[in-house]
């Protein structure tokens, strides 16, 4: 089967997809795999093992797009996240078979509707993915090798630090706190690093400002593979619910991660794609309190097995 898959929005969402493409190429592996993203998983993707082809969604040039698209004859096509205008694309590209929630009404231009009603968070997000697969693969086990993203490299004692704040995320230490966290282990074998992405310039003169112990300042400036290569051979990565926090998963690094503490926001819905015992999930509210904050620092030092 020729199968084209549409994941075409951030960094998070792509990676909770993943697992879609690694369970049908695992188990199916005469498929050929290729995926539509957008412009900042385009050169990611095209690194990923289990993944045969690569298309850039550029919402500018649609008609572009819907070329290519009729050009490489797919068989079908699942779609993890859809709107109106990717819903066109595929039903003008004539592909045979458009697997799609049945959710919008985007759902109108797909022919294999899936009803999931993910509101409910009755699974995780990358599991709500995974079904989707049922509809061209009925057989298909729900599984995959871990980690996602095997990178084989050796850990060395480092621990990441990334203060940024996710698109899904309602819950998030301070930037006071984060510094905080990192300066409970300041005395310990563990390198400090504090990661900071392109829109995160604010908190990071912040952090820089109030360091007062050693600690590496690192900007994700190399590409998200290579960021991604780094976060694999770290002890631990702290965030909140992000798109890094999500490649620290896909590698199964442990993470100690924090999440809105509503239903919508929470690890519930949006936990990592590692092993279950490399999580360490806390939900939290903009108004956390003292006792709260002290949870999370007892549990960063019980991981690294600190004093």
């Amino acid at each position: 089967m020729n199968l084209l898959i549409t994941r075409h929005d951030k960094i998070g969402d792509f990676v909770v997809t993943l697992p879609l493409f690694k369970a049908i190429k695992e188990q199916y592996p005469k498929t050929k795999l290729t995926a539509l993203v957008s412009k900042i998983n385009f050169e990611f993707a095209k690194n990923i093992d289990f993944i045969d082809d690569v298309i850039l969604y550029d919402k500018k040039d649609l008609s572009k797009i819907l070329s290519e698209i009729k050009s490489k004859k797919f068989d079908a096509s699942i779609s993890a996240y859809i709107d109106i205008a990717l819903g066109k694309i595929l039903f003008k590209s004539r592909i045979k078979k458009r697997v799609a929630p049945a959710t919008k009404i985007a759902q109108l231009f797909f022919n294999k509707r899936v009803k999931q009603k993910r509101s409910r968070v009755e699974k995780t997000e990358w599991q709500y993915n995974l079904d989707l697969a049922k509809k061209l693969f009925p057989d298909i086990k729900l599984d995959f090798t871990r980690p996602l993203l095997n990178f084989d490299i050796q850990k060395e004692k480092r621990v990441i630090f990334h203060a940024g704040f996710g698109g899904s995320s309602d819950g998030n230490l301070t930037l006071n706190d984060y510094i905080n966290l990192a300066r409970s282990i300041k005395d310990s074998q563990y390198e400090i690093v504090f990661s900071f992405g392109p829109d995160d310039e604010k908190s990071k003169e912040y952090i820089k400002e109030k360091l007062d112990f050693k600690a590496t300042i690192f900007d994700s400036k190399i590409s998200l593979w290579e960021f991604t290569k780094y976060l694999s051979t770290s002890s631990l990565f702290v965030s909140t619910s992000t798109g890094p926090m999500h490649l620290a998963g896909a590698t199964n690094t442990k993470t100690l991660s924090f999440f809105g503490d509503s239903l919508f926001a929470s690890s519930k819905r949006w936990a990592t794609i590692s092993d279950e015992k490399y999580q360490n999930n806390f939900m939290i509210n903009k108004d956390y309190s003292k006792e709260q904050y002290l949870q999370i620092e007892n549990r960063l030092k019980e991981i690294l097995d600190v004093k």
